[in-house]
């Protein structure tokens, strides 16, 4: 049974405005060690952020009023076989919890989608 969903679209270029204006505090305010750790890897660091970004938009949609969930207290990341899933700080914010990830050039999009466990 679906219990939420979300979605989120963003101009790749608006995280990168953000990344130049605000630098290092905007990163920090938004992404967890890991996901800056994993950027700093990417050719194209403003893409890796923007899709994280849609992401963890999306999925504050597909949770609803929860105003104990931040940015920080998920962690957008891949499986070993590439694969995006989001890993949560806090274990009261575990959901059974689907994500997808896209990006171009220009934009990054995301999707969440929240199950029940049965």
């Amino acid at each position: 049974m679906i219990l939420g969903t979300g979605i989120d679209i963003i101009e790749v270029d608006r995280i990168q405005k953000a990344m130049e204006r605000w630098g290092e505090h905007f990163l920090r305010h938004v992404f967890t060690d890991e996901e800056i750790e994993n950027a700093k890897q990417k050719k194209f660091p403003a893409q890796y952020y923007a899709v994280r970004f849609a992401a963890k938009e999306a999925i504050f949609k597909a949770v609803g009023d929860d105003p104990q969930l931040t940015w920080k207290d998920m962690s957008i990341v891949n499986d070993q076989y590439g694969r995006p899933h989001c890993r949560f700080r806090k274990e009261k914010h575990k959901f059974n919890l689907n994500i997808s990830l896209s990006h171009t050039h220009n934009y990054a999009v995301a999707s969440a989608i929240i199950t029940s466990s049965t």
